[in-house]
């Protein structure tokens, strides 16, 4: 009998070791003032935000998260399930990604550091913040203006928001291409410029190196330009 227990405990730490090494991304995790809270670790698979790994952190605990990666690709820290507020969008590939946050502000006290692409990422989502605030900006005045009737501050603010759009298209397509030896270009692509003219985003798939086109997002890319062609005809 003591055999055999012997012989079950060894099975289950094998099985456990080897689920382990089956997973080639770890993300280590640590959140200041959470309190026995949930934390998930999503992925958009087939077009679905699933989920890939979760835990429970103490409050003085940190944790890890694994996955399993084919080529560089974003990944979601929620705190909550569904709680897209508290959500923190990162560029992984394959090894460590260690993320540091507080409960209190989830998403802006995030400090992450891990691959390559997460760089080029967080230099992206720097720059465009500008436009966002800018947008926010001329959302305000434009309701304001809706508010009082004023037409003609209406047409002008409109005019103002598709200028501001362009100027964010042409930065997303020039900063997809000074980084087309990086996954974040087809992914910009797909995420912030599906819907520009055509002829921009074959610019952006004709420039990219072949390790990025053949990557998940570079393969993205290329269906979602199949499709539109197909459309276009």
């Amino acid at each position: 009998m003591k055999n055999i227990s012997k012989l079950l405990v060894l099975f289950i730490l094998l099985f456990v070791s080897c689920n382990k090494s089956s997973h080639n991304l770890t993300v280590k995790i640590n959140v200041k003032g959470l309190n026995k809270e949930p934390i998930y670790l999503k992925k958009v698979d087939n077009n679905k935000l699933t989920t890939v790994d979760s835990l429970i952190l103490n409050p003085t605990d940190s944790g890890i998260l694994y996955s399993t990666i084919k080529s560089p690709e974003v990944f979601y820290l929620y705190l909550g399930k569904d709680a897209n507020e508290n959500r923190i969008a990162f560029f992984a590939d394959a090894g460590v990604t260690e993320i540091n946050t507080s409960a209190n502000n989830f998403i802006t006290d995030a400090t992450i550091k891990g691959s390559e692409q997460q760089k080029v990422f967080e230099q992206y989502k720097k720059a465009n913040s500008y436009y966002k605030n800018k947008n926010l900006e001329l959302v305000k005045t434009l309701l304001e203006a809706k508010t009082n009737s004023n037409t003609e501050k209406i047409k002008a603010t409109e005019k103002r928001q598709n200028r501001l759009l362009k100027q964010k298209y042409l930065y997303t397509i020039n900063f997809a291409l000074n980084n087309k030896n990086s996954e974040v270009a087809p992914y910009l692509a797909l995420s912030e410029l599906y819907n520009a003219k055509l002829k921009f985003l074959d610019t952006i798939n004709n420039a990219l190196t072949p390790k990025v086109k053949t990557s998940t997002y570079g393969l993205k890319l290329q269906e979602f330009l199949n499709k539109r062609s197909q459309k276009a005809k």
